[in-house]
């Protein structure tokens, strides 16, 4: 009702109903944007194309700085150039054998090329230095890739992040999402409520970061 108020208002303010239909767009966008975060950001990709390009010139006058290379790895995976994030990481594994963080992301991208075994391989060589890399996100990477055809694996590698991490509302999110995908409708309700309980049971400040995927779990809860 609040929102027809809005619109009409905004109508007899600009005299025009489709610019008030643009500003109550932009209103509602810019609200979201500040206490929800369901909408995407159109400035987030800008900056990182921006960083992206910035850290390419600096590798370029300097070719041995790894984690310059490192971030611009993780900034191509996020805009979802996997082949040429693994480009630039499969030259650095012996300088980062021991980060948990360079295993995961070099296996997030064979994953994503499809090559599963190397991807799984890589993954679990970050586990092993740090079980706990990413706040067990690997954990829910690999059982999602399994979820269809070997729900064995998946769930074993369900139980390997529900031994870490218990109070993310993402990871319920996620969680529900992957049980939903293998067909178990009583857990993938279970996960929804256990997602939201610990929202509810989250302090105010941390609530705004978690907001978002505790929305989506309510999403999910009344589509049922």
């Amino acid at each position: 009702m609040s929102k027809v108020l809005l619109f009409v208002f905004l109508t007899w303010l600009t005299g025009n109903p489709f610019i008030a239909i643009i500003v109550l767009l932009v209103i509602l966008y810019a609200l979201d944007r500040r206490f929800v975060g369901l909408t995407p950001s159109f400035m987030k990709p800008l900056r990182r194309s921006s960083q992206l390009r910035k850290l390419k010139r600096h590798i370029a006058l300097a070719p041995n700085d790894t984690s310059s290379k490192q971030e611009a790895a993780r900034i191509l995976i996020e805009k979802k150039k996997y082949r040429e994030a693994l480009e630039m990481l499969e030259p650095m594994e012996r300088m980062l054998e021991d980060s948990a963080e360079y295993w995961d992301d070099l296996g997030l991208c064979c994953l994503e090329l499809g090559q599963l075994e190397r991807g799984e391989a890589a993954i679990h060589k970050a586990l092993e230095i740090n079980p706990r890399v990413k706040y067990g996100a690997p954990y829910l990477r690999l059982a999602s890739y399994y979820s269809k055809n070997n729900r064995e694996k998946a769930l074993a590698y369900i139980a390997s992040f529900q031994d870490i991490q218990s109070s993310s509302c993402e990871a319920f999110e996620r969680l529900a999402a992957i049980y939903k995908l293998m067909d178990r409708k009583q857990d993938t309700a279970e996960a929804i409520e256990e997602g939201l309980r610990v929202y509810r049971a989250l302090p105010r400040y941390k609530k705004r970061t978690e907001r978002k995927w505790a929305i989506r779990l309510l999403i999910k809860r009344i589509a049922g």
